[in-house]
């Protein structure tokens, strides 16, 4: 990858961070937009980076964003959006016209290369509005490679991802500190989560190899867990093990629909239909053979370090 300048969309995320690190490590020279230039402040060490600050939704801004780069990384996603059909509006502009506006940047700009970060259980009669909308900018992306535009693409679909500074278990190890008991819409979903370096070393490896175009790829880690499991597990390593009391689905339902109310929140309507789906990998976890990172042999050396969560989360408690 030495020399290569790869422009990542949506780079200054969590996903993003642990993306552009590998990538700078192995002598890429990145260009990463950001509304905000503070919030990725946290990137400025890195070698070779480019941080302009931009609006990565305007087609203008993207073409000239895209000039002069060898790839692109997409990796913008949203969790929450108000409800529509088939999608919310948050969901159609960020999985699905953000994609279409990439695929004809590149296009325009001569770009050859792709790598779309997506979701496990994108499809398009999927029970929620998230995992419609992601299949949706997966054939955004597909379509432009089937029109013989000469890019190629890779679609990367990882389960949830785990890692130091993740909203997932850090979000979880956060309630469990605050309150005694833990009750749960969706406890019985299956989940197989990713270890972000992972996810990372694939987006390196997939740029490297020339078979990968065209191709979709799940990502997954080694083992399947409940998120009651998931939870306990939570607890037991922060320091903070709770009773996990599983929601019937009317009870859930209600739970989700008043937590969807709160600024930043934690849970909707549309997350609770998304775990109507199991969210495992069908086949291998992780393409090329590789063995997965075991969540066992990451999570206890963050979970329980408040400084490791996301702000918004601390800033709630405190605010609680």
């Amino acid at each position: 990858m030495y020399g290569k300048k790869i422009l990542i969309i949506g780079g200054s995320g969590f996903v993003g961070t642990a993306v552009a690190n590998l990538l700078a490590r192995a002598g890429a020279q990145l260009r990463v937009p950001t509304r905000r230039r503070m919030r990725a402040r946290h990137l400025l060490s890195l070698p070779a980076i480019e941080l302009p600050e931009v609006d990565v939704h305007d087609p203008a801004t993207l073409e000239g964003l895209m000039s002069g780069v060898d790839a692109v990384i997409s990796l913008v996603g949203v969790l929450h959006s108000p409800s529509a059909q088939p999608y919310g509006p948050a969901f159609a502009r960020a999985h699905v016209t953000l994609p279409e506006r990439i695929v004809a940047a590149a296009r325009k700009m001569g770009v050859k290369r792709l790598i779309h970060v997506s979701a496990l259980g994108a499809d398009a009669q999927a029970p929620s509005e998230y995992q419609r909308s992601k299949a949706a900018g997966e054939a955004a992306i597909r379509a432009a490679g089937a029109a013989g535009t000469g890019l190629g693409w890779t679609i990367l679909r990882p389960s949830v991802i785990f890692g130091p500074g993740d909203s997932f278990l850090n979000l979880f190890a956060g309630l469990l500190a605050r309150f005694p008991v833990m009750p749960l819409g969706g406890a019985g979903a299956r989940f197989q989560p990713v270890y972000v370096g992972d996810v990372a070393r694939v987006v390196l490896e997939a740029l490297q190899r020339p078979e990968s175009i065209g191709q979709t790829f799940e990502l997954a880690g080694p083992r399947v867990y409940t998120l009651a499991e998931l939870i306990g597990y939570v607890g037991q390593v922060s320091g903070h093990p709770r009773p996990v009391l599983p929601l019937p689905y009317p009870l859930a339902w209600l739970q989700a629909a008043a937590l969807e109310c709160l600024p930043g929140p934690l849970m909707s309507r549309d997350n609770l239909r998304s775990m109507q789906a199991d969210n495992v990998a069908a086949g291998a976890p992780l393409p090329w053979g590789w063995q997965p990172t075991a969540l066992e042999s990451i999570a206890p050396g963050y979970l329980g370090d408040s400084r490791s969560r996301p702000p918004s989360l601390e800033a709630r408690k405190r605010t609680r």
